[in-house]
């Protein structure tokens, strides 16, 4: 058997990387009890902490459990189309029913969007019919949707993504997903689009149902000694690689995420924080 490698160089695998079990690096149970209230949520962190392979393995999850159908997909081809928009909805959509075909086996959503009613609909509703008519194939297994890299995305195309959610939000469960995860190095709050005519619009203003953010925390020494168990000697070698990769934005000294509060409007609810 090949030797275990530390890895950055994408979603992490149990068999060939050096890893901590993914969803114990979450609350899972906050986040199931956040599918549970139909919220739409964030989780943001810096590159290479971990944040696609936690939300393949909270797919992984959802799915065995059989309550809900999950679908992780990644959208980062639609930033290449900038500010057109027909250009970089047509290219989320597609990366989400691509994601359908493989990860669920379902090819549904592809001959929606390439075959079927999808191709005459216009880019500014194409998302949110999408993902309609995917909540309604299978109503007794509510969808849950977790984007990834959404701030890759840039000006038009960005507004228009989360504004297609955002117009969707009312219909749930039955005709839109239960629950939608963006997913990305920002909070949804921290993001300044600039429009095609010169304005600039805040994420919260264009996402403003969300109802919290969760940050991944870096990787302590601890849970570095603890992901290369039982061979002990890698943990130097771990702590030279990741210097040398720049895994950590704060180096070996940041550790776990931990949960403070902020005002939303009238409530307080959850934030995970360094």
């Amino acid at each position: 058997m090949a030797e275990k490698q530390f890895n950055t160089a994408g979603p992490s695998r149990p068999d060939d990387h050096y890893m901590l079990d993914p969803l114990q690096r979450i609350d899972v149970d906050e986040v199931l009890a956040l599918i549970e209230a139909k919220r739409y949520f964030v989780l943001h962190a810096p590159r290479q902490t971990g944040k696609t392979t936690v939300l393949l393995a909270l797919m992984q999850h959802l799915n065995t459990h059989g309550r809900y159908r999950a679908l992780y997909a990644n959208i980062e081809t639609a930033q290449a189309a900038r500010g057109n928009v027909e250009r970089g909805i047509q290219a989320a959509c597609s990366a989400i029913a691509r994601s359908a075909q493989v990860y669920l086996g379902d090819a549904r959503l592809d001959d929606w969007l390439l075959r079927g009613e999808g191709r005459a609909i216009e880019a500014e509703e194409k998302l949110s019919r999408l993902l309609a008519h995917w909540s309604q194939l299978d109503p007794a297994h509510p969808a849950v949707l977790l984007l990834d890299e959404v701030d890759a995305l840039v000006g038009d195309t960005l507004i228009s993504l989360l504004r297609q959610i955002r117009a969707g939000y009312a219909q749930r469960p039955q005709a839109f997903p239960q629950t939608v995860v963006l997913c990305g190095v920002r909070d949804v709050r921290d993001y300044r689009i600039h429009s095609g005519g010169g304005d600039i619009i805040t994420g919260g203003s264009a996402f403003n149902i969300k109802a919290e953010s969760l940050r991944l925390g870096n990787f302590s020494r601890e849970e570095t000694v603890a992901c290369s168990q039982p061979d002990l000697r890698t943990v130097d070698r771990a702590g030279a690689w990741m210097q040398r990769s720049g895994i950590n934005a704060n180096g070996m000294n940041a550790c776990r995420a931990t949960r403070t509060t902020e005002q939303v409007g009238s409530r307080t609810v959850g934030v995970w924080g360094m």
